[in-house]
């Protein structure tokens, strides 16, 4: 069988110099990145971790693709900005690509095209979703030490949906059908601990608590000696939540709270004792922070609650002031189970929640994970573990950057700008495969230094 290679043709000349471009280039790849996520995969086995756990129901015989080569392949597309199962049609003949599962890059077969992967993303069942799920638990738990006290983030974010999918949900905030899926980071370490599923509603008591209490059991079993934080804002404050932490020790929570009359009656005094010391000062903003023991009528027992007070000048609408200013005090409400003073408690711990939304869009818009466009609730489940395991391949790679390069703290996209997509010349020869980078390459060295750290020693 032969291969049409296309005319060479001209281009107008440089300098006198004429420009001729032919398709004579060799065997090459504009993903050499990839070479980074399969050091990064066989240093993690996150991929691997996830094919030990989704079992395949095909006849053994006529198996062409393993599992974990088609997660590996899928994952990686991902990590290198291929959203979409239809890339892989593209993918299956790249040379890096198949060096990455483990084929050679030109003697070995082409990888799954976009059937395939189509078919491995629909055809595990609920018991099969759910498996997956754990494995990334158990991929965080593999990945990170754990120290005395450590603390995890609980949010969600909306995800439109474009179709009939399962469990979409009408959100009359966003004035559109999607996703709410809840996402689980460990604050130390962004790493991702957990990605839920779930209509796009703001979630209820139980279903906070069942979250909440199979995550801490799956972290127990892990680091039986590690004591659990909890944190999230007013939708996680839920009073199922809190009585399950308190009941089930070594476990701690911090929580938004929404105010309402009775909370700010607690902190009338307050409120207007800082009104007259912003009058006095000459300060643009004035913050005072209290804390006391408030119980809802839906509580079974009184709980500590922060409050931030902040006293501003704001415009005055109603045209009441000769100034067209008055001053408005904003309150924020917290709950915890923690000790410490209330600054503490609210600038220092419950604050740095604010990380949580950037690592949620390292997921959802860096890793694509809102493309959920399966019609089965259970597929889109499999594809959030498969965004996952992307994140945990770039996550990987960043972390073997070293702390003073100025990419150390990079996002996913710059990353995949400066060390994925990179040009390179893949070279099968009988006892070895050269892969050959640009000459003028920026990051080249970085590029070396991230490769031989993700290697293994010796």
């Amino acid at each position: 069988m032969t291969e049409d290679t296309p005319l060479p043709f001209d281009l107008p000349a440089v300098h006198r110099k004429k420009i001729t471009v032919d398709f004579n280039g060799g065997n090459q790849s504009s993903n050499a990145g990839l070479l980074l996520l399969r050091e990064a995969e066989r240093k993690r086995g996150v991929c691997q971790r996830l094919a030990a756990a989704m079992p395949d129901h095909r006849d053994p015989d006529r198996i062409l693709h393993t599992m974990h080569e088609m997660l590996m392949a899928r994952a990686s597309a991902i990590a290198c900005g291929y959203e979409d199962a239809n890339d892989l049609d593209r993918l299956r003949h790249d040379p890096l690509m198949k060096l990455a599962v483990g084929r050679c890059p030109e003697t070995g077969d082409p990888l799954a095209s976009q059937p395939t992967i189509s078919r491995m993303e629909n055809s595990p069942s609920k018991t099969d979703a759910a498996r997956a799920a754990l494995a990334m638990v158990d991929q965080f738990c593999a990945s990170v030490t754990p120290g005395e006290v450590e603390m995890f983030d609980i949010d969600d974010s909306f995800c439109a949906a474009h179709g009939g999918q399962q469990l979409a949900f009408w959100n009359a905030h966003h004035d559109e059908r999607g996703f709410a899926n809840m996402h689980i980071y460990h604050v130390k370490s962004g790493a991702p601990v957990a990605i839920i599923l779930r209509p796009a509603r703001t979630p209820k008591g139980t279903e906070v608590r069942t979250v909440i209490k199979h995550v801490t059991k799956l972290l127990r079993e892990r680091w039986p000696s590690t004591r659990i934080v909890w944190r999230g804002d007013g939708h996680y404050g839920r009073v199922e939540a809190m009585e399950w932490i308190e009941e089930n020790g070594d476990s701690d929570y911090i929580f938004g709270l929404p105010g309402n009359p009775v909370l700010d009656k607690q902190v009338a005094a307050v409120a207007d004792n800082l009104i007259i010391h912003h009058a006095k000062s000459s300060q643009e903003k004035v913050r005072t922070y209290t804390s006391f023991r408030y119980q809802a009528s839906t509580w079974t027992r009184p709980r500590k609650v922060v409050a931030r007070l902040e006293c501003s000048l704001q415009p005055d609408l109603g045209g009441t002031t000769t100034n067209g200013m008055r001053q408005e005090v904003d309150i924020r409400y917290v709950v915890t189970s923690l000790k410490g003073s209330a600054q503490h408690l609210y600038e220092d711990e419950y604050c740095q929640r604010g990380q949580m939304e950037n690592l949620i869009k390292l997921h959802k818009a860096q890793m694509a994970s809102d493309r959920m466009s399966c019609h089965s609730a259970t597929a889109n489940q499999v594809r959030l573990v498969l965004h996952t395991a992307a994140y945990w391949l770039m996550l990987s790679v960043r972390d073997a950057i070293p702390e003073t390069d100025p990419l150390a703290k990079a996002e996913f996209n710059t990353l995949r700008e400066r060390l994925i997509k990179i040009g390179a010349r893949v070279i099968e020869r009988l006892a070895r495969i050269r892969i050959q980078l640009p000459t003028s390459c920026p990051e080249g060295e970085l590029f070396r230094t991230i490769a031989l750290g993700l290697a293994p020693s010796g």
